[in-house]
């Protein structure tokens, strides 16, 4: 990229430029930048979306999918299709040569409970999640540009303007309120900004993945449904994981004992590589790799950038941090930046909420990264320290992403006393109940959160028709309110899920899903929206909110 990072950092002294031609440009159409474009493109902001490559992502890379992405999937529109792509986790496979072992499981399966409607991960290529994003922001009205690289970019208190390169060689400017960079780990936009981004080896061996078309699989007694793995392989460990929507492809991922060795997919992953690899580890016969659609090498690393916002420029997803693959938390982490930032950047630019807003990206997602680089490199440890298999088998429930939360955040206000010790708190994640509408047609809490506003559930009981909580928000346009329980209510808990999952209190849930108030008063309501819109809702412009057309 051209720019420095002295031309890229913020220049105050620069004259006012004109009104931008999008409120927002998104480099990179990962599953990031996705979830950015489709949040986006819900709240009516105008925005783009750029990709320096071709579309479609060819490989499987990261295939889980935790409980909470799910959830975040579900209230963008996009959870039908993923489910009909997705399958769960296959049962681990171990193997001696050419003998099998135990079967055991990867991951700790998740508690059935009305308050989870997702309770375990799903595995999917991610070429298909990414596939499954596109077609939900193309639903829209939205799109990408591919074949369109940002190239440079400079900032001023009012805007970016940045430079873009297309396919045939032109050179296009564009004006953006703000620039988001989910371009990867090797981040152009972090580069240039020169934002410290401290990188540490996790692992010293390096390591191959790659998607194979391959046949013999009953000839080699490898069937499809599980994940074999050569924890203790001459030459260092194989795994072979059937994909998902397929029936004649494979995952190949291998390590190599040797440190010194660092494989290169153009000469480690042709068919004929693949077959030997396979037979020296194995000692299997009748595998043979017919096509290489997709091959990767990398160290498993784990880094995170100083800082998520520079100014108008914020980092999301690969960008921000990178992971170890050991518990599948990169994609999610990353899904759930983009769902973390695109509530704040509408409140900004659609509701008067004030600039500083962003910070609180910064501030929550940074904590939720540093967390998750722990975790993920605490498990790729285990596996190396215990065993592989044995390490494999202690993913808990934690990698589901359901407890990760907001409670020392900027936007938590807890205002409740004598609360019991294990109870819901301001921050957590706003858990799920089935309840009913007045109607009696079943209508849960996840069905009144779907959409990019805010939802005030009022579990007090309150005798006054309406209630106060609905009277402190009556004017505030991004804001529903549910009466749980009471007279008159909007939904019924006959279960008393909801009730069991709250307590009693007023609970405002933030768009993305997280409560970010909780209190007895409704007073607090409208002090806690002041921090994010202004009173009076700012209108939409009269422009069509659209991707470059």
């Amino acid at each position: 990229m051209a720019t420095s990072p002295a031309a890229a950092a913020l220049d105050t002294a620069a004259p006012p430029s004109p009104a931008p031609d999008v409120e927002v440009l998104i480099a990179g159409a990962g599953p990031t930048g996705l979830v950015l474009a489709i949040d986006l493109a819900r709240r009516g902001i105008r925005h783009r979306l750029v990709e320096q490559e071709a579309r479609g992502f060819p490989g499987s890379r990261g295939t889980g999918v935790q409980p909470r992405s799910l959830e975040v999937m579900d209230d963008l529109g996009a959870i039908a299709a993923l489910l009909a792509s997705a399958g769960p986790v296959p049962p681990m496979q171990s193997w001696e040569g050419t003998e099998r072992g135990r079967v055991w499981p990867l991951v700790e399966p998740g508690d059935p409970s009305p308050n989870v409607p997702y309770p375990n991960a799903l595995m999917c290529p991610q070429w298909r999640t990414v596939e499954v994003l596109y077609e939900r922001l193309e639903e829209l009205g939205g799109r990408v540009d591919f074949t369109t690289g940002l190239t440079g970019f400079t900032q001023d208190e009012h805007g970016v303007t940045a430079e873009l390169r297309h396919a045939d060689g032109t050179v296009e400017t564009v004006r953006a309120g703000y620039l988001v960079a989910s371009d990867g780990g090797r981040s152009a936009v972090r580069k240039a900004l020169g934002v410290p981004f401290e990188v540490d080896v996790v692992d010293e061996r390096h390591a191959m993945v790659a998607d194979v078309r391959m046949t013999g699989f009953e000839r080699a007694g490898v069937d499809r449904g599980h994940w074999h793995m050569w924890t203790s392989a001459p030459g260092g460990l194989l795994g072979l994981r059937p994909l998902e929507l397929t029936t004649d492809t494979i995952q190949i991922m291998a390590f190599w004992t040797d440190t010194s060795y660092v494989p290169d997919p153009a000469r480690d992953a042709t068919p004929e590589a693949l077959a030997r690899l396979i037979t020296e580890r194995t000692g299997l016969t009748g595998l043979v790799p017919e096509e290489v659609i997709w091959a990767s090498a990398f160290q498993p690393k784990a880094g995170m950038a100083a800082r998520f916002r520079t100014g108008r420029v914020l980092l999301a997803g690969d960008a921000a941090h990178i992971h170890s693959p050991a518990g599948g938390q990169g994609l999610n982490t990353s899904l759930q930046d983009a769902y973390n930032l695109g509530w704040k950047l509408g409140a900004v630019l659609r509701h008067g909420a004030p600039d500083a807003l962003l910070d609180t990206y910064n501030a929550e997602r940074m904590q939720v990264a540093a967390d998750v680089l722990e975790l993920s490199t605490r498990v790729h440890g285990q596996d190396r320290s215990v065993g592989f298999e044995r390490g494999m088998s202690r993913r808990g429930k934690e990698t589901h992403q359901l407890t990760l939360n907001y409670r020392t955040g900027p936007l938590a206000r807890e205002l409740r006393r004598d609360l019991p010790e294990d109870g819901l708190r301001a921050g957590d994640r706003a858990p799920d109940a089935p309840c009913t509408d007045a109607s009696g047609a079943p209508f849960s809490l996840f069905d009144a959160f779907r959409g990019p506003h805010f939802t005030l559930l009022d579990l007090t009981g309150s005798e006054a028709v309406g209630g106060p909580a609905a009277a402190a928000v009556a004017d505030v346009e991004w804001v529903r309110t549910y009466r749980v329980g009471g007279p008159a209510p909007d939904l019924v808990d006959a279960g008393g899920h909801a009730k069991t999952a709250y307590g009693t209190g007023l609970f405002l849930v933030r768009p993305d899903g997280y409560v970010g108030l909780a209190t007895d008063e409704a007073a607090d309501v409208r002090a806690y929206l002041a921090q994010v819109s202004a009173p009076a809702p700012v209108p939409a412009p009269a422009k069509a909110p659209a991707i470059r057309g």
